[in-house]
């Protein structure tokens, strides 16, 4: 059940990841640095934010605080412009040391408790913690692309109008075991709670 539990994991991981990934595919690279106040965050600041998060809190996953000495989480949030190149190899980077600590882990390490700021958890409890930390700052992400493409937008959901159409053609399959994720890489689109996204 554990190792279910993992490749879950693993897997909607992979979902935001892509998710992530789509809608940033879409901003211009000069709109990457966009901010729609001085207190907002633009896209590339948000990646530099997962990016010093996902560093910190994977490597050494097991044997060291999630909140490394090293981490400079304030200068995550400072502006300035970054090319797509900046900001992909950043996002890349944060994605491969997630993707490496899960890859190492095992159903036994899962009810270890490890340490974020001295605060005892499991190993479980800390991907659960991410696993709602990582989607809500990639719905961040989404929702400034959407902002800044404006009408050029290209649904990552079903688009509106066509949610019956979509069920139409799910329902017309034969019911089968597979994970959602597996769906979308092959360009059919995932359920959504939005019908706009």
């Amino acid at each position: 059940m554990n190792n279910d539990y993992l490749e879950s994991a693993k897997k909607t991981f992979e979902y935001y990841k892509l998710l992530g990934e789509k809608a940033m595919a879409q901003v211009p690279e000069e709109k990457l640095s966009w901010q729609y106040s001085p207190e907002c965050n633009s896209i590339a600041m948000i990646v530099q934010h997962l990016w010093g998060n996902m560093l910190s809190r994977w490597t050494d996953l097991l044997t060291s605080d999630g909140e490394k000495e090293w981490r400079d989480r304030d200068a995550e949030f400072e502006g300035g412009s970054a090319s797509r190149k900046e900001v992909l190899q950043k996002w890349d980077e944060g994605w491969a040391c997630l993707y490496h600590a899960l890859d190492a882990l095992t159903p036994e390490n899962l009810g270890k408790t490890i340490y974020i700021r001295n605060m005892g958890q499991t190993v479980i409890d800390a991907i659960n913690r991410q696993l709602a930390h990582y989607p809500h700052h990639v719905g961040q992400i989404i929702f400034l692309a959407k902002m800044i493409c404006d009408e050029k937008w290209v649904s990552l959901s079903i688009p509106r109008d066509a949610s019956n159409t979509y069920n139409a053609e799910r329902f017309a399959k034969p019911k089968r075991i597979e994970h959602f994720v597996d769906d979308y890489k092959k360009g059919t689109t995932p359920p959504s709670n939005s019908s706009s996204d």
